[in-house]
């Protein structure tokens, strides 16, 4: 990784994904507080898709019948895992559903933004500075707004989660400039079994049938767009 050589397109660009990055993030973890982490996880996963998709119609990578097949899986997971039969009296479906989506959506942008960035060759350090630096205004912008004092124990929490992002999204960025984006993006999406475990087994959450099958099924079409 070269050194930081700043310029208004890389700052742009930086700024936009650590915008995105942090509303993802936000939208995920209130979709967290609304329902399950076992399903909330693979759902958000799914937007390795975006990414996918644009390295295909956009940057000209070729897609197997079987990365076609995982995509399909995809999105049938997503269909039964969110399905929740009287989900008009449930109270929490209606947001739940609406903080995964819009979860999905700035990951699944800034996946795209991720891929634009490396294929303009842009120095990483440079877009990974100016991410920090736009997503940091971004959530002191919001916090403002909503007048929120911060605590020290999420202070603490935060920096922690804070400093683990720094050291994903640097690996992150390196196997984009040295790989394949339509390959890179689904299996960093398995990062998805680590929060289906911890909700089922250390939170003791309870899945009907149709949804342990959809949650494998996301599984299954992660793993095949990797192959």
């Amino acid at each position: 990784m070269d050194g930081l050589q700043l310029n208004w397109l890389s700052i742009m660009l930086g700024a936009a994904i650590g915008v995105l990055n942090a509303n993802g993030n936000i939208q995920m973890a209130s979709a967290f507080e609304k329902g399950p982490a076992s399903l909330t996880s693979p759902l958000i996963a799914a937007n390795a898709i975006f990414p996918i998709l644009c390295a295909a119609l956009i940057f000209h990578e070729h897609i197997s019948s079987l990365q076609w097949s995982g995509i399909a899986c995809m999105f049938i997971a997503t269909l039964v895992i969110q399905y929740t039969p009287n989900a008009k009296g449930n109270h929490q479906y209606v947001p739940w559903m609406m903080h995964t989506l819009l979860s999905i959506l700035s990951f699944g942008v800034l996946g795209i933004l991720m891929t634009t960035s490396t294929r303009l060759q842009l120095n990483s350090l440079d877009i990974l500075v100016s991410m920090y630096g736009g997503g940091m205004l971004y959530l002191l912008s919001a916090l403002a707004f909503k007048k929120e004092k911060i605590k020290l124990k999420e202070v603490k929490i935060g920096s922690l989660v804070g400093f683990l992002s720094m050291i994903g999204y640097g690996c992150y960025f390196f196997a984009l400039n040295t790989g394949i984006a339509s390959i890179i993006f689904p299996v960093v999406s398995l990062n998805c079994l680590v929060v289906v475990f911890a909700g089922c087994y250390i939170f003791k959450e309870r899945l009907k049938n149709y949804q342990i099958a959809g949650v494998l099924a996301a599984l299954i079409g992660i793993i095949l767009t990797k192959i």
